[in-house]
């Protein structure tokens, strides 16, 4: 069986904050999405230079987690 697996990307400001993110649900402002894959994600995380970062995570989890929001 093959899992899709996708990437979210994510930008940060120079303080830290985020300013992008990926398969964000319109209504959750950046930093809320960030913080909520960071806790509740079990795909990994991986920093990258320049304030990028990514996830990786099976599409079935960003939308569980996407659910979540909505409720």
């Amino acid at each position: 069986m093959h899992v899709e697996t996708v990437m979210i990307h994510v930008r940060f400001a120079p303080d830290g904050t985020v300013t992008e993110i990926g398969e964000r649900p319109a209504a959750v402002p950046a930093q809320a999405w960030f913080n909520l894959l960071s806790l509740k994600a079990t795909g990994p995380y991986q920093a990258l230079a320049g304030g990028r970062g990514v996830f990786r995570l099976a599409r079935s989890e960003i939308e569980s987690l996407k659910g979540e929001v909505a409720a």
